[in-house]
């Protein structure tokens, strides 16, 4: 089949080409992201591919069909940019990666809470300059401290694997919670107690209209006082204007996060060059106690050929009329979850 790959990178092209030795589509990499204005770049193509800022809306939909293309595969785990009832509705198959390499995501939370806490991109910084001061690298000891990690799903549970050598106090909080974990001995508590009692606070749920700004200015009035917030979910699971709020406050003491409410704008260009059109990500850029990475949490060589071969194997599955369930998104499915 010919597929169109929109908001593709070079780390894209390598990883599907390589992979598709294998499985024989034809591809074809456009940087653009996928509107309503750049279908036209997939006319004559049989399927489209998307990542998660991609703008799969309802007049993107039409179009697509339009074009007589069927198929559109995302190459994430995420959908909430796709609008399922338009999809159903141009009869356009939607399917997804459910999960690749969930300890890549795991670990980079892990990462943002170790650089946060030690300070060791400053540390970096310092260094380079020929300042070799401990002045204000002051960290705290992981050992003997509370986690609380929302959501317990595949990174939710790898998460909570790196956690346990820790020698910390893990509680838990998801509307479905984990037999297996809970049978580990994992505590499951109410949001407002775990967000009561926990030094760190780890986000690991998916976008849904439940956990849209989840963290809110009311839920950040029960957040233990100084705790750190790690997001490598979805950047929409917070109201960041409230987040800043609490920080400048000093109610919640740093903020770490690889996602952002309204990243399709920014993230995965280079606007080091430009002037920053957005005040909310230039005032989180100017907190100190504040780490922004650009939504690369997924971003490992094993996640890369996991995703790579999971939606070429869609794509394959498709066209072979041999669609796996868990791997299609539909708006039924979604209402059911």
């Amino acid at each position: 089949m010919k597929v169109a790959f929109y908001s593709s990178k070079s780390y894209d092209q390598e990883y599907f080409e390589k992979v598709n030795q294998r499985f024989g589509h034809e591809l074809r990499f456009f940087e653009t992201r996928l509107d309503a204005q750049t279908v036209k770049l997939a006319k004559n193509f049989d399927a489209i591919c998307v990542f998660v800022n991609d703008k799969v809306d309802n007049k993107t939909l039409k179009k697509i069909k339009k074009h007589n293309i069927g198929l559109l595969t995302l190459r994430c785990a995420g959908f909430n940019n796709v609008d399922l009832e338009a999809a159903a509705n141009h009869e356009i198959t939607v399917l997804r990666v459910p999960a690749y390499s969930p300890e890549a995501v795991a670990e980079h939370a892990l990462a943002l809470i170790f650089t946060l806490n030690r300070k060791t991109h400053k540390a970096y910084n310092r260094v380079r300059e020929g300042n070799f001061s401990l002045e204000r690298l002051i960290g705290f000891n992981i050992s003997g401290k509370t986690i609380g990690v929302i959501g317990t799903g595949a990174i939710g549970k790898a998460f909570i694997n790196l956690l346990k050598g820790f020698n910390a106090t893990i509680l838990a909080y998801d509307p479905y919670p984990s037999e297996e974990l809970k049978k580990q001995g994992i505590n499951y508590v109410s949001l407002e107690e775990l967000l009561s009692q926990s030094d760190i606070v780890s986000l690991h749920c998916p976008l849904t209209p439940d956990t849209h700004r989840m963290i809110n200015a009311q839920r950040l009035k029960h957040i233990k006082k100084g705790a750190m917030l790690i997001n490598t979910s979805r950047g929409k699971l917070i109201d960041t204007e409230a987040v800043i709020d609490s920080l400048r406050d000093k109610r919640l003491g740093s903020l770490g996060i690889d996602v952002y409410a309204e990243e399709e704008k920014l993230f995965f260009k280079d606007l080091s060059e430009m002037i920053i059109d957005d005040d909310t990500i230039s005032r989180l850029i100017s907190l100190p106690n504040v780490l922004i990475t650009a939504h690369q949490a997924f971003l490992t060589r094993e996640a890369l050929e996991q995703i790579a071969e999971t939606t070429l194997q869609n794509v394959t599955d498709y066209k072979e009329g041999n669609v796996k369930q868990k791997n299609e998104v539909s708006a039924e499915q979604h209402r059911k979850a």
